[in-house]
Order: structure tokens, then sequence, then C-alpha cells
């Protein structure tokens, strides 16, 4: 790694505020401690208000604005990659916002780069054929649950045909491959449980909100998650 990108990456890992030490950088970086302390220092001189000191660990003032970086070519890859898997598996509104994303980034590229992303995006091909539009609908008002703390009613239908009304505490989507599931605090359970997002016929934001704004509560649910029955 250069020196310079390596300045950057501690940037990018003192920017949540919490205190990182020396150890911790060195190891995420594959460099030595004493790397770590010059490129810290070097850091300080050139501007960057980074608080800490040898031995205790740094943390970057809260409101700092990373400078901005060009992307190297298998970076830019990744983002098309990306973009093209969340248009083909994601709610519209998702797909939507990947597209204005990469827009965006295009529009400031050298065309060197330029070019490799429109060789990418001929070579990578996601197929939305296989995730219809009925099943993407539930995704954005969940999404818009989590991001807002507040809760949904779903209709869902389990595999064995059951068919149940939850007010559920949406805290987070994983994706599978084939389908997504919703991770919640399912309030007729009084437990959390997975939900497929293909099984929801419907969801409704309510009045109601819900807390994790520090993300416990999924951390509790993937925690529980294993060997969980059928919601």
């Amino acid at each position: 790694m250069r020196p310079a990108d390596r300045l950057f990456q501690i940037i990018l890992l003192l920017r949540n505020g919490r205190v990182v030490t020396a150890a911790a950088l060195a190891e995420a970086l594959e460099v030595s401690e004493r790397t770590i302390y010059r490129d810290i220092a070097d850091l300080v001189k050139s501007g960057a208000p980074i608080d800490g000191e040898a031995g205790v660990g740094y943390r970057l003032r809260r409101g700092y604005q990373v400078p901005p970086l060009m992307f190297t070519g298998d970076e830019l890859e990744a983002l098309v990659v990306g973009a093209k898997l969340v248009r083909a598996w994601g709610d519209s509104a998702l797909g939507k916002a990947a597209e204005q994303a990469m827009a965006r980034i295009e529009a400031v590229l050298p065309r060197a780069l330029e070019d490799r992303v429109n060789a990418s995006s001929r070579r990578f091909l996601a197929l939305d054929c296989l995730q219809p539009a009925p099943l993407r609908e539930p995704m954005a008002m969940l999404r818009s649950g989590m991001e807002s703390g507040r809760k949904v009613s779903v209709s869902y239908r389990r595999a064995d045909g059951e068919a149940s009304q939850r007010t559920l505490w949406p805290l987070g989507l994983v994706f599978w491959g084939h389908c997504w599931t919703l991770g919640a605090w399912c309030e007729l359970r009084q437990a959390f449980r997975t939900f497929r997002v293909d099984r929801i016929g419907s969801v409704e934001l309510i009045d109601e909100t819900f807390d994790d704004r520090y993300g416990h509560l999924w951390r509790d649910y993937l925690a529980t998650a294993r060997g969980e029955d059928e919601a």
C-alpha cells in the first residue's frame, strides 16, 4: 500500500469518533506500530484534527470531512458489480439510488477510468427476472421502518401456509443469494424472528417507534438467530 493510501485508510478507520489504538491500526493496515506513530504525526502536521497519544489511542474529531480520493480500477469495478446487484435484487428506490450514485461517480472520472467502468458494465450482468417486481415493494417500506425506527404491520404467510398479521420492529435485512430475509422483533411471539420477504404480503408503517439507533437490538437478533424456529 502506498503511504498516501495508508494515510487515507487511517483517516477512514478513525472517522467514527471512537478511540482506536495504534496496535489496532497496525493490525488493520498490516504495518508496524512504529509506522502508525509516524503516519499519525504526518497527518497531524498536515492539519488533520487527531487527538490522542501513543499507548492510549487516537480519534478523529467529529465534523472533519474526509478529502475526496480517486478510485482505483478494481474499486470502480466492485462498485459497478454492487450497483448491478442492487438494481437486480433490491427494491426500486434502492435500485434508482444505485444508478444515480454511479452516474455521479462517472461524471468526475478521468477518461481511462470511465472507459473501464463502461467495459465493466458490459461484462457484468445481474438478471432482475429472478426477483419479480411485487416482491421488491415490501423492502422499501421495511427499509423505511429500519431507518426511521418505526414499527411495521405486515401480513405474513409461513411455508406451511399459516397466515398471520404481525407487528414487527424491523432491524435488518439479509440477502441469501436467492431471497431476502428480515430480522425483527415480533410482538406476537415476543421474540426475535426471521421473516422471508417474499412471504410478506403487505407492509404498513405505523405510528409506534422503537429504539435501535446504536444497533444493540440487531446485535441481539444476530446472536439468537441460529437454530431459530420459523416465524
